[in-house]
């Protein structure tokens, strides 16, 4: 099926078949491509008015369903759902045992929560800059990195792009660390043939709206460690013995014992009804997430000033993130211009991410400075990143093309 049909058999179409450039115009302003938004159809919504008609609306079988078909998916022994990759996470480390004293290892260019987590189980986050090509934790930097009180590392696969994974585990494995995949990006994505979520300790999905399968807030944590998986179980609910959800159904019963001071962390069943029709689509989803990357590329890869994603090869690349560059030896304008020019067009584009250890807060309490990671600065004041979204019609992806190209042309030194 062409593409542009499935996005109008969805609940929402995008309706920007045939839009032009606007190149100026003060009478009319072009309609607006956003970043990204979801694609719902009517197999999800069915679902989800399923769900509501059953009774059960918080977590029960659909959750549980869901938890199987995802870890068959990704090759993992378990899967545990959660309310998004940030309790994921912040239930990894707890389950792990890490906390005060403890170090671990990450990386400044991610998104905040990253390193929130760290904080909230009261270890010190330590930051190893990033690779210049992938923008991935630098793996030949993190054995420097390494001191008598590190106990994990917290890699990101930025855009979707898989980390380095062969190098991080072996060190890993040689300095008796856990490793705790940020695959918030990356579902769907492959290592060496192998998905993520099936290849290191722990690693922790994000479900937000705007990811590549979305139940609108959301995460899973996927392991092949029994204990702690059922850890991390047990901790999502309040601290609850195994399956105290099921309390609620014929089979179960009124007891309950809390072993651990727990989180509320659970995934509803509304929200798996949502992520189980995602799941069934995602194959044909990344298809076209790598449809839309691809023709990126090849139209943008001679634009003076865009430097274009560098791709590993040992990877197949999620495409949660479309990132080009922009050069500043090659153009004569500045970042925030040229994407203040692309809005002005009717393309909607963002930043991701602005470091960490900028922010008020953590550039205070961690003590970094702007210059302690010199390719991340270098990175982040030019990256720019283009919407990339499954219900982007063809003739959306074009006009952004055409958007980007003509900015970079006419700013051309």
């Amino acid at each position: 099926m062409n593409w542009d049909d499935e996005v109008r058999g969805g609940e929402v179409s995008s309706e920007n078949e045939g839009r032009g450039i606007d190149r100026g115009s003060q009478e009319k302003r072009p309609e607006y491509i956003p970043f990204a938004p979801p694609l719902i159809s009517e197999d999800e919504i069915d679902e989800v008015v399923d769900t509501l008609r059953s009774g059960w609306l918080t977590t029960g079988p659909k959750t549980k369903r869901f938890e199987e078909e995802f870890a068959r998916y990704v090759g993992s022994e378990h899967a545990v759902a959660v309310s998004s990759c940030t309790a994921a996470m912040h239930l990894a480390l707890v389950a792990a045992g890490v906390g005060p004293g403890d170090e671990v290892i990450t990386t400044p260019f991610t998104f905040v929560s990253t390193v929130n987590v760290i904080l909230h189980v009261g270890a010190t986050p330590v930051f190893v800059d990033i690779r210049p090509d992938t923008f991935n934790i630098d793996a030949k930097r993190i054995e420097a990195a390494v001191t008598s009180r590190t106990k994990a590392i917290l890699p990101v696969h930025y855009a979707g792009q898989p980390c380095d994974m062969e190098a991080l585990l072996a060190l890993a494995a040689d300095r008796d660390l856990l490793v705790v995949e940020d695959a918030a990006h990356a579902v769907g994505a492959e290592y060496c043939g192998k998905k993520v979520g099936g290849i290191g300790d722990i690693t922790c999905f994000s479900f937000y709206a705007t990811k590549n399968l979305t139940t609108g807030e959301g995460g899973m944590v996927t392991t092949a460690h029994d204990d702690m998986a059922e850890r991390i179980r047990i901790l999502s609910l309040h601290g609850m013995h195994r399956d105290a959800w099921k309390r609620y159904t014929a089979q179960g019963s009124w007891f309950y014992e809390v072993v651990a001071p727990g989180y509320k962390y659970n995934m509803s069943d509304i929200q798996a009804a949502l992520g189980l029709r995602q799941l069934e689509k995602l194959d044909g989803f990344q298809d076209r997430r790598r449809s839309i990357a691809q023709r990126y590329s090849e139209r943008l890869g001679d634009v003076p000033g865009i430097e274009i994603p560098y791709v590993s090869p040992d990877v197949r690349h999620a495409w949660h993130l479309y990132v080009i560059q922009l050069n500043p030896a090659s153009l004569a304008i500045e970042r925030e211009e040229f994407i203040e020019e692309l809005k002005a067009m009717g393309i909607g584009v963002s930043v991701h991410f602005i470091p960490v250890h900028l922010h008020p807060y953590h550039r205070e309490a961690l003590g970094y400075s702007e210059e302690d990671f010199p390719v991340t600065g270098s990175v982040y004041r030019r990256v720019v990143s283009l919407p990339i979204s499954l219900r982007m019609t063809d003739a959306d992806i074009d006009r952004t093309i055409e958007a980007v190209s003509l900015v970079a042309h006419r700013s051309a030194r």
